[in-house]
């Protein structure tokens, strides 16, 4: 596998440790509907999070959670929209971006911004 992918999957499950300790249950690990991959899906109080996971080793190209573009913001909102339709769920949604950030010596910062944004239509 490619040292991204390994990264990346690094990033995913230091995110799931991350959600679970703070009293999330994980409903879904890397959901993909048509292009869209959901890397996390959790639930707390009643609402269902959307959560993009973003990882990198260094900030040089700006940080982790600056490459959730509105592209990508569009194919999580058509990925959520199936979801919460299969699940049919009535309460609220939201998004959010879990950030990890890894130093040279493999020590890493984690930033979980929820309600990170609401793509348009």
């Amino acid at each position: 596998m490619a040292d991204h992918l390994d990264l990346g999957r690094k990033g995913e499950t230091i995110a799931k440790s991350f959600l679970e300790n703070a009293g999330y249950e994980i409903l879904d690990e890397n959901w993909t509907h048509g292009k869209a991959e959901v890397d996390l899906i959790a639930y707390k109080d009643r609402v269902i999070i959307f959560a993009e996971v973003k990882t990198r080793t260094n900030a040089g190209f700006g940080l982790p959670e600056d490459f959730v573009d509105t592209r990508k913001q569009k194919l999580l909102a058509e990925a959520a929209d199936e979801y919460i339709y299969l699940m049919n769920h009535q309460g609220e949604v939201r998004f959010d971006i879990i950030s990890v950030l890894f130093n040279k010596n493999l020590e890493y910062t984690l930033k979980h911004i929820e309600d990170a944004f609401w793509p348009s239509a």
